[in-house]
């Protein structure tokens, strides 16, 4: 089974700051202790990878950086339609790639780094559950 993001995740996760459903990202560091947290400017980037904007650069830049697997969850209840992303995260300084990211992060999360100090997080896709768990596709 192949990673062929839908159109329907990319509508729905592309707007969820706005609707009011950011996505939460977990990570965990090389212990296993997990950090968990709102990306607000996460997005699907192309057909099997998700993208999301890291200003804070804290634990959850730590810990993807030395962990590279995460999962990302978006879930839009009043619609209830949701789904749980996992793959591997890799972290983006610098050149084209990052550029990309930034030119699509929604313009408010852009507003909240205005000097852009932030980095590119860029997270290839291997498996998609439904937010209640059934399985719809793997790498």
């Amino acid at each position: 089974m192949a990673i062929e993001l839908t159109e329907e995740m990319a509508e729905n996760v592309n707007a969820a700051l706005a609707s009011g459903f950011p996505c939460i990202m977990t990570a965990s560091d090389p212990d296993g202790w997990p950090s968990i947290g709102y990306r607000g400017s996460t997005m699907v980037f192309d057909a099997d990878r998700l993208a999301y904007w890291e200003r804070s650069k804290r634990d959850g830049l730590a810990n993807v950086s030395k962990n590279p697997k995460i999962a990302v969850m978006f879930m839009n209840r009043d619609a209830r339609i949701g789904w749980k992303f996992y793959g591997r995260a890799t972290v983006i300084e610098s050149g084209d790639l990052r550029e990309q990211v930034w030119d699509r992060v929604v313009e408010f999360e852009q507003g909240r780094d205005p000097e852009k100090k932030g980095v590119a997080v860029i997270v290839e896709v291997d498996k998609v559950e439904t937010y209640g768990g059934q399985l719809l596709m793997e790498r």
